[in-house]
């Protein structure tokens, strides 16, 4: 069995999964990298327009950075094939250090003005792929975590959780996979795994860039200043290794206060905490009901 760290990420053909699994892969760690997007196939797109990436070119710059990138065709709407996935990592390596749960069903049409009842009724699927696929990748990853009594599941979330942000349905999963590492880390407490919530600010991605440019208005000052997701992989990495991670697990954390906690900047800068324009995490009741 390996003694290589190992980490899987969901969601990462592209964008902020595509950059941390990058990062985690500087720090020598195998990745596990998911999609479906593979050979040309299953590429997502922002107002028309297709967005590049895939899960074998996100494997290949893993490897390059240093690590050891593997590609998994895997659809997170399906959770045969996220078990599949887990049994898979249990298979050859016998352990699981990190599960970043990024995957997430992001509508084409989601940045369009109007109300949900204007938009695509196919917003919701977010629940489906982003909230409920986080679940179940969580429920696979945990028994390798408990068995190794060690272990971090990092939520990607986002200021969406507290206010307004793309409407209801985007709201809904960020508040949603808030919730799931809050109570997941009640259950997980006891086994030395912490679950966490991490609040990126903007990201600069293929999908912001377009976003970006068909929205210069709306989005140019805050990419100016926007993180790249490489900087939230290697605050990752870092969350793994503190030794009070255990007092942190169940929070929604700010990605850009943390990596002031652990001295890291992003390209020589350290990117601004939104705190202030968007509000705080709210710290849940310590109220327990079994």
């Amino acid at each position: 069995m390996s003694e290589q760290r190992v980490a899987v990420v969901t969601g990462a053909s592209r964008g902020v999964g595509k950059g941390m699994a990058i990062a985690l892969g500087e720090a020598g760690m195998t990745v596990y990298v998911t999609g479906r997007s593979s050979g040309g196939q299953g590429g997502a797109s922002l107002c028309g327009e297709v967005l590049p990436g895939t899960i074998d070119e996100t494997a290949e710059a893993v490897t390059r950075a240093g690590g050891r990138g593997i590609p998994v065709l895997c659809d997170h709407a399906d959770d045969e094939q996220i078990q599949a996935l887990f049994e898979r990592v249990e298979r050859d390596n016998g352990r699981l250090d990190i599960l970043v749960n990024n995957a997430t069903f992001l509508h084409e049409n989601l940045i369009d003005a109007g109300g949900f009842w204007q938009k695509p009724l196919d917003m919701v699927r977010i629940l489906d792929v982003g909230l409920r696929s986080a679940y179940v990748a969580s429920y696979y990853a945990a028994p390798l975590m408990v068995r190794q009594q060690r272990g971090l599941i990092a939520f990607v979330s986002s200021f969406g959780a507290n206010c307004y942000m793309h409407g209801p349905a985007y709201g809904a999963q960020k508040a949603g996979v808030d919730k799931l590492a809050a109570d997941m880390a009640v259950d997980l407490e006891a086994h030395g795994v912490a679950a966490v919530s991490l609040w990126l600010g903007p990201q600069l991605t293929e999908r912001t860039r377009v976003a970006g440019r068909l929205r210069a208005d709306q989005y140019a000052e805050l990419l100016a200043v926007a993180e790249t997701p490489q900087f939230n992989g290697r605050i990752v990495e870092a969350l793994s290794r503190d030794p009070q991670l255990a007092s942190l697990s169940g929070k929604a954390l700010i990605t850009a206060e943390l990596a002031e906690r652990y001295g890291i900047t992003d390209n020589g800068r350290l990117p601004p905490s939104y705190r202030e324009q968007f509000g705080a995490p709210k710290e849940q009741h310590p109220a327990r009901v079994v």
